[in-house]
């Protein structure tokens, strides 16, 4: 089976081995396994049952990172994108009027044309065609943007009307217990602990059983039925997308998945040192294409667009390096649909220090921007500070996109800016006037 797993996925030559691709598939899947509840709970508003969506998150997860695995060899997990899911719910179908079928049909559509466009290499040109900086610069906003998420789960962050974000309270014991689970994670690979974040997420998990932060399951297993799968199975009406009326929902979906895919790709892969020497990804094609058939599947399964996910990084920080991270991801997303009762029990607090330690990681990353000058420095700080400003991985490309290509031409630089990168910082400043 060895044998066989390095030929697959060339352990060895990704200087990984079967046992640490393992604990970070682990690490990746625990980090991230809050989809499996909360989409569903944000898409039900549609009308969607539940336990039906629940499913259908889980298969379209393990079947988006099946094909990242397969075909690309790269350690990202898929699953429906946060935020993608909330547009798909109060505004295509609550506030626009489409039946949640039809919604599902433009995110078919829309993953057909993200194929065309993989194959094609639009996508990938896109993607080439950022300058290094602005790369650099979205991966530390990822690494901010990720430990935000991280401090607002462990309660350490919270919303305030007065000054937007304020202190949480640390003396609650959800946030005593991320506190807790913070310290033992770093004491954890400080002494470089295999598998630290993983253990931190687990030892934090058992902690909080005795303080009642965590309720132990009335059962282990709860064994599903197509029957409960079936309302929502190929429910998607594509027939209905060919109304013009619903095109502008389908861009939507275009560029909000073209964007948030770019850039979680982008962070991950710089965490992991993929990128070459001119900070390009090798095999992104293949990476896309993966994204765009997730979105395909998702969209049959029951699910709004299905992307990769920043969470991806977790399980980069734990040695993970090939497919084999991201087959590990999907079994557990398949297995926890039968064990979806101790899944549950994880709560965000113990999940949270991983999110804001590996954030930190990330942020090395800003060290290499070229701070020393200016028409570079500045489009690149406001395209960091705007991912976790504005909680949106694609807000903070588009600004970047805008304003960088009007300083580098103002100031006589025009030659360092791709036209791409020109064309789409007009499109994102329509998008903000108009939509």
């Amino acid at each position: 089976m060895t044998a066989l797993l390095e030929k697959v996925f060339l352990l060895k030559e990704n200087n990984t081995n079967v046992k640490t691709e393992i604990f970070a598939g682990i690490t990746t899947f625990m980090t991230m396994a809050y989809i499996i509840f909360v989409n569903p709970n944000i898409v039900s508003a549609t009308g969607m049952p539940v336990e039906a969506l629940m499913i259908a998150t889980a298969m379209s997860a393990a079947f988006g990172t099946l094909c990242m695995a397969f075909f690309s060899n790269y350690p990202f997990a898929l699953a429906p994108g946060m935020g993608i899911n909330a547009y798909f719910t109060y505004t295509v179908v609550l506030k626009m009027g489409l039946s949640w079928q039809q919604a599902l049909g433009t995110v078919f559509v829309s993953g057909i044309i993200f194929v065309i466009l993989s194959v094609t290499k639009v996508r990938e040109t896109i993607i080439n065609s950022m300058p290094k900086n602005l790369k650099l610069a979205i991966s530390a906003g990822m690494g901010l943007f990720i430990a935000l998420l991280g401090m607002e789960n462990a309660g350490i962050v919270v919303n305030s009307q007065a000054i937007l974000v304020d202190l949480g309270d640390l003396t609650a014991p959800a946030t005593l217990l991320a506190l807790v689970g913070i310290i033992i994670t770093i004491v954890l690979m400080a002494r470089k602990i295999h598998g630290a974040i993983l253990l931190g997420i687990l030892a934090t998990t058992v902690i909080g059983i005795p303080f009642g932060i965590v309720e132990m399951p009335e059962t282990i297993i709860k064994v599903p039925s197509f029957s409960t799968w079936e309302p929502i199975f190929f429910k998607a009406d594509i027939m209905g997308v060919l109304n013009l009326g619903i095109l502008p929902v389908i861009f939507s979906f275009l560029f909000v998945d073209i964007f948030d895919t770019a850039g979680a790709l982008i962070g991950v892969s710089q965490q992991a040192g993929f990128l070459d020497k001119d900070g390009n990804l090798p095999k992104v094609n293949r990476a896309l294409l993966s994204d765009s058939m997730g979105t395909i599947a998702g969209a049959l399964m029951g699910t709004p667009t299905v992307t990769t996910y920043v969470e991806s990084a977790t399980g980069v920080a734990e040695g993970g390096r090939t497919g084999l991270t991201g087959v590990t991801v999907a079994l557990c997303f398949v297995l926890s649909i039968f064990f979806a009762p101790v899944v549950a029990i994880v709560p965000a607090a113990a999940t949270a220090p991983a999110l804001i330690i590996v954030g930190s990681l990330m942020m090395k990353n800003a060290m290499h921007i070229d701070w020393d000058k200016v028409t570079e420095a500045i489009p690149a700080f406001i395209t960091l500070i705007a991912i976790p400003f504005t909680y949106s991985i694609t807000n903070g490309i588009s600004l970047g996109f805008i304003i960088y290509p009007i300083v580098k031409y103002l100031h006589g630089e025009g030659e360092d800016v791709h036209w791409i990168i020109s064309l789409f910082g007009f499109l994102f400043v329509l998008k903000y006037i108009y939509m």
